[in-house]
């Protein structure tokens, strides 16, 4: 009697057991989270805070071509009705889309320089619908970053606070928000895939936080946040072979978009500092024919004359570990940190030399644009006629992003006819005309004009040097 009260008693425990922990079961999927791990688990606490200062970007320009009639370049028609039959110029209007983000209250907006690039119009949509017409505050192509205002009549936008983004780590939770294939805004999550990524963009500082949050076409501009709802980059492309999001997103770091954003509200330009030295990355086998442990930093092959690094005391063979305390472990990483730089003061860098580390403290200065570009157009009874041509000079050099030590002059532009004929190109760079050096555009301005005779010159292009000759008879051949 006993062991059947003691079983029904058991029975009973554990069929209240049960209910019991099928209830508890159903308390903890439906109540409230209590606690700050459980809010977390929903992102929309962050989207509520981020998504109102992410806007929709949309351009519009007028395109001008003409129609052509398909007896244009016929020698009679052309004596009789010349140039102009070849139709009236039409226009045609593009437009586009993008994202953007506002980062100061008064309605400063930070997006990409493809999205805006041409266009004749910018309009902004906020989140709440309401738009507003842009202007351009500052283009920094080399960056792909543009910086934007709307007026907002006093009142105060919502807006995203910069993060450090020297602090993320792989793995770090983000979202990205923006406009993709224009549906309007929209939220995708992920994590941190990679730091540091290099050429994988269209940029000189090219510095990427990789994520495989979604990003699509119409997410570039986009705001990349944090847990904490700050902006940790701004979205800027895609690795894709069908167009749409395989995984892998790159977003500009937002302590670079920071500079640009700080400098278009000081200077309304970017002046970055150089660095005056040029160096390949250390591999494993450079590692080991150095005595290092593993690879890593920059080993220094140039240093141009009297620039900072020269002044720092740089030396050829000494390898850069670090700048401000930041490793350094390729080219594209020291580039990137010197120019989030001011140029002024200095900055502390961290070599080996032989077997012992140095600090050195290398100034922050502006390139010099010693000689000055000088843009011209070359003018004459010769076949260069109509060709554009510069001074380079360490600045001028940076900002079309040549090599450290290229000199000479540059051709900017060259007439359809004249490239014909000579086969150059925009980018070369003329060193020698008639065995003369060509230093600056008054050289070769001189140079072109004796064009009764034979010429001979010389070109770089794409590292290389290129022998031409063009002979009174207007043949011409390079080698």
């Amino acid at each position: 009697m006993k062991i059947r009260k003691f079983a029904l008693l058991s029975l009973l425990a554990v069929s209240l057991a049960s209910q019991s922990g099928i209830a508890m079961a159903q308390l903890l999927e439906r109540r409230v989270p209590t606690s700050q791990m459980e809010v977390q688990l929903s992102y929309s606490s962050v989207v509520k805070k981020a998504a109102p200062a992410v806007v929709n970007i949309y351009t519009k320009r007028v395109v001008k071509s003409r129609s052509y009639s398909p007896f244009a370049n016929d020698p009679f028609f052309q004596r009789f009705f010349g140039n102009s039959f070849g139709g009236a110029p039409r226009e045609r209007i593009e437009r586009s889309l993008g994202s953007g983000v506002i980062v100061r209250a008064n309605g400063i907006i930070i997006t990409n320089h493809h999205v805006i690039e041409g266009a004749d119009e910018i309009t902004v949509a906020l989140a709440d619908r309401r738009e507003f017409a842009a202007t351009l505050v500052l283009d920094d192509e080399r960056t792909d970053l543009a910086v934007l205002r709307i007026k907002t009549g006093g009142e105060k936008m919502p807006f995203l606070n910069f993060a450090n983004s020297d602090d993320v780590e792989v793995g770090d939770m983000v979202l990205a928000i923006g406009n993709p294939f224009g549906v309007g805004q929209t939220v995708t999550g992920g994590i941190v895939s990679a730091l540091a990524r290099t050429q994988v963009g269209g940029t000189d500082y090219q510095f990427f936080i990789q994520t495989d949050a979604a990003v699509n076409p119409g997410n570039s501009g986009g705001a990349l946040v944090g847990m904490d709802g700050r902006l940790l980059g701004i979205n800027t492309s895609i690795f894709s072979r069908s167009g749409g999001s395989n995984g892998i997103g790159f977003a500009i770091p937002a302590n670079m978009v920071d500079s640009v954003v700080s400098a278009a509200l000081s200077d309304g330009k970017v002046t970055r500092p150089w660095f005056g030295a040029s160096g390949q990355v250390v591999s494993a086998e450079i590692a080991e024919s150095l005595g290092l442990d593993r690879p890593g930093g920059v080993l220094v092959d140039n240093i141009y004359p009297d620039g900072p690094a020269d002044k720092a005391g740089l030396e050829q063979g000494d390898v850069i570990l670090s700048i401000d305390g930041r490793e350094i472990m390729n080219p594209q990483a020291l580039r990137y940190h010197i120019g989030l730089k001011k140029a002024a003061g200095r900055v502390p860098l961290k070599i080996l030399r032989g077997e012992k580390v140095k600090i050195l403290n290398v100034p922050l200065e502006a390139a010099p644009e010693d000689p000055p570009r000088n843009v011209t157009s070359l003018k004459g009874q010769h076949i260069f006629n109509g060709m554009k041509v510069a001074n380079l000079s360490p600045a001028y050099a940076d900002e079309l992003g040549l090599g450290l030590y290229d000199q000479g002059v540059i051709i900017l532009e060259v007439s359809r006819s004249t490239s014909r004929r000579t086969t150059l190109r925009p980018g070369d760079i003329f060193r020698s005309f008639n065995d003369e050096p060509i230093k600056r555009v008054r050289d070769l301005e001189d140079a072109v004009a004796d064009s009764d005779r034979d010429l001979s010159f010389s070109i770089k292009r794409k590292g290389e040097i290129v022998e031409c000759v063009i002979s009174s008879s207007r043949r011409s051949y390079c080698r």
